[in-house]
């Protein structure tokens, strides 16, 4: 198989009609394994007898993977290029999964989370990889709508995901379980954790064997391998001065909003079932609070789909977001009373920690075309950078947990998100045009 390399704007139609559809596959991917973290934290919470903050390392250990190999991806990619990058990181991930049948053997917290890590390092890479690719895989003014597509096929996973764990692992006795495990005796509680963690071993099994075999069906399929380290005359001129990816203030600019933004992302997605159990709502009952925060999000990219950029542009659809975002979190730390929906009656801040959804669904899209704008070869770097801040979801749940049970309420927690969504409306209104520092 050759491997070629070739420019996005030598791809047919055709072939970028296919490429987009493989991608898009790998973010669905990308969705179900990472989005699955929303019920994991509850169930391990339980499981393995955890407080607010040691249930939050659930996210820390998946997504500080993304700090320690994002760096190491991106020259990684650059000796193998985006194919072997990207089965190399199914592999990785596969092998993050098998590690989940010897800790649900043993309940070892600690070995869940070593294969979290793993989880996420192989994520890091296939991250690195992909982003970068469907940014560059058409002209600059639509990417937004190409990130947008990703984000429904990733988001329409993490819907999946929690309910997919749910009816394979839980039982319809589990709530009664729950109630009595704090009355129990010591050794018939023992089994009954030994049995409810034990669930998740037949599950990984199977995602193991499914990631090992998507690695090599990306390594078999037509995705061409994307050339992104020959500029054009225009940009080689614009960086003929730069040595670094420090001297594009507007990708560290952006990095830091990724980091922003993804880590309000996943307060808002993984600690909805825990907030919604301080009003009485069961586990049971609120799986599909997650789903709601994705199903929101969906909205949003359909609205970029059909807007961007006929309509709204890129930045104008990313300023609306992240004003959003700071509307919605005054609402969950201030709104009174109290709102039915979905056969659910719960407070009126539960509904608008649902509605950071929406605002957070065209940021990410808003933020990587801008930030990767104009750097020709140091796009692979500028990635790895991007993706870098991931560790926003590694970081930002840790201080909502530690406020949580400083503060003991998890309502307090919340507060974290007002800083985050102030600079990322920031960064979409100034600082992604800021060229020097």
């Amino acid at each position: 198989m050759s491997t070629a390399t070739v420019h996005a704007r030598d791809l047919t139609p055709g072939q970028t009609r296919v490429s987009i559809a493989i991608i898009a596959v790998l973010f669905f991917v990308f969705g179900f394994v990472s989005w699955v973290n929303a019920i994991l934290i509850p169930y391990f919470k339980i499981g393995c007898e955890l407080t607010h903050f040691e249930a939050y390392l659930v996210t820390f250990a998946f997504y500080i993977s993304y700090l320690v190999f994002s760096l190491p991806a991106a020259h990684l990619l650059k000796r193998i290029g985006f194919k072997r990058g990207m089965m190399i990181g199914f592999w990785v991930m596969a092998a993050g999964a098998f590690l989940f049948i010897p800790a649900a053997l043993t309940r070892t917290y600690g070995v869940f989370l070593g294969g979290l890590f793993t989880l996420g390092a192989g994520l890091a890479l296939l991250q690195t990889a992909a982003n970068p690719y469907i940014t560059v895989l058409g002209p600059k003014e639509t990417a937004a709508r190409r990130i947008s597509v990703m984000g429904i096929c990733n988001k329409g996973a993490g819907i999946l995901a929690p309910i997919v764990f749910a009816a394979v692992v839980f039982k319809v006795t589990d709530t009664d379980l729950f109630a009595r495990l704090a009355t129990m005796a010591p050794a018939a509680k023992a089994a009954a954790l030994d049995e409810l963690i034990g669930r998740v071993v037949v599950p990984y099994a199977w995602v193991g064997a499914a990631l090992w075999v998507l690695g090599l069906l990306v390594r078999l399929s037509p995705l061409p391998e994307i050339d992104t380290e020959h500029e054009s005359t225009e940009v080689a001129e614009a960086n003929a001065d730069k040595a670094g990816i420090l001297q594009f203030p507007h990708l560290i600019l952006g990095a830091l909003g990724i980091f922003l933004h993804v880590g309000t992302q996943t307060v808002a997605v993984d600690t909805i079932i825990g907030y919604a159990g301080t009003m009485g709502i069961p586990l049971a009952d609120a799986k599909f609070l997650p789903g709601c925060v994705l199903g929101a999000m969906i909205v949003g990219y359909a609205l970029g789909l059909g807007l961007i950029p006929r309509y709204v542009s890129q930045v104008t659809a990313l300023r609306i977001c992240t004003t959003l975002g700071v509307v919605a979190t005054l609402g969950v730390l201030f709104a009174p009373g109290k709102l039915a929906l979905f056969g659910v009656n719960a407070d009126v801040s539960l509904w608008c920690l649902t509605l950071l959804g929406l605002s957070n669904s065209l940021t990410w899209a808003g933020i990587w075309p801008l930030a990767l704008d104009g750097l020709g070869r140091f796009t692979k770097t500028g990635a790895s950078l991007m993706i870098m801040g991931l560790c926003g979801n590694a970081l930002i749940p840790l201080g909502y947990g530690w406020l949580a049970d400083h503060y003991h309420s998890a309502h307090a927690g919340y507060w974290i998100l007002l800083p985050c969504y102030l600079y990322l409306t920031y960064y979409a209104a100034i600082g992604h045009k800021k060229r020097r520092w």
